[in-house]
């Protein structure tokens, strides 16, 4: 296993020299920094991550909490492409990811606990409830370094979607489609579906347009059974929708599978609109009309944010980073113009 003492003999320096330069230290020269960073590479050298804990008081490690009841997680396309988008921005600043949870084989143990166990250097909640549990709260409550995905928590940096926006841009454009009996069917109780259905009405209220509350029905996120269940009961309405909007692009899978048991096909019989883009979105025939979240920034974003926290580079008070979606036009939002 080659040593920095390797690299150090290679080079012609002595082995402090070649720790600071391998730990960025502003004392070395460029030119001896590029020729042992070189040296390290050609040698095969790896740091002992231990090692460098030990001296720099870092691990080099972001822990990964997802809040929510229903276990879903990565099996969610919109959250794994955040995650996919954090893990590659942390991974280019030299960070690696742990997921945290409550379970070490047969041990239980809080979020915090587990945090304390792996050391990590700071973590990313992505929140999916409206009630955060209390092994998270007791998280965030903590002097961990924290940065919160679509929830603002009190003194915590958050970076959140545009969900406001979203649903603007999405009822305005169905309006303009020529639609005024649209359905909405929500997803779980979150601040994101808060704020979703709040602009809904809103909205529709702005362009003088009424709905009933059987227009308006929770479901689930990610759950195909349960709006498909939800949409028959709304398309059973006496006066029945001409277009319904779904939680999001895979639940809108559900509401195809029932047009297809009523013999209906989209948008022909009825319209239908998502939210996420995400890619399973636009290979859907017809393509699917739904708002797509820019998952990219968001998770680039967090990375840097719970970065400059940890560094201590920016404060955990300042305001949460919003950031924008646009609108997917498709084709599965029938034009009632013509």
């Amino acid at each position: 296993m080659i040593s920095i003492k390797d690299i150090a003999v290679a080079c012609g320096v002595s082995i402090a020299t070649v720790s600071k330069a391998l730990n960025g230290h502003k004392d070395v020269s460029e030119a001896t920094r590029q020729r042992v960073s070189n040296a390290a590479k050609e040698m095969g050298y790896f740091p002992n991550s231990q090692a460098r804990a030990l001296k720099t008081n870092r691990t080099y490690n972001l822990g990964v909490l997802f809040s929510e009841q229903s276990d879903s997680g990565l099996t969610q396309s919109y959250f794994a492409s955040v995650l996919n988008s954090f893990k590659k921005q942390a991974e280019s600043e030299g960070y690696d990811i742990t997921f945290i949870s409550g379970n070490i084989g047969e041990r239980n143990m809080t979020p915090y606990e587990h945090c304390m166990y792996r050391n990590v250097d700071g973590v990313v909640v992505v929140s999916v409830d409206e009630c955060v549990d209390t092994g998270t709260l007791e998280l965030l409550d903590s002097d961990v370094p924290v940065v919160t995905i679509d929830h603002i928590a009190k003194g915590r940096l958050s970076v959140v979607s545009d969900n406001a926006e979203g649903m603007r841009q999405l009822v305005e454009y169905i309006v303009s489609m020529g639609h005024t009996k649209i359905a909405y069917i929500y997803g779980d109780s979150s601040d994101v579906t808060a704020i979703r259905v709040k602009t809904f009405k809103e909205t529709l209220g702005r362009l003088n347009i009424n709905i009933g509350s059987d227009y308006l029905l929770q479901g689930r996120y990610h759950d195909t059974g349960s709006t498909e269940a939800l949409f028959k009961q709304v398309l059973s309405c006496s006066n029945r929708p001409t277009c319904v909007i779904l939680p999001d692009d895979f639940a809108a899978i559900g509401a195809i599978n029932a047009l297809e048991e009523l013999g209906l096909s989209v948008p022909e019989d009825i319209s239908i609109a998502g939210y996420d883009g995400i890619v399973l979105s636009q290979v859907l025939r017809p393509k699917l009309t739904t708002v797509r979240q820019d998952t990219e920034r968001l998770g680039a974003e967090a990375a840097k944010r719970l970065i400059g926290l940890i560094n201590k580079e920016i404060s955990p008070e300042e305001e949460p980073i919003i950031i924008r979606g646009y609108l997917l036009e498709g084709a599965s939002v029938k034009n009632l113009n013509r």
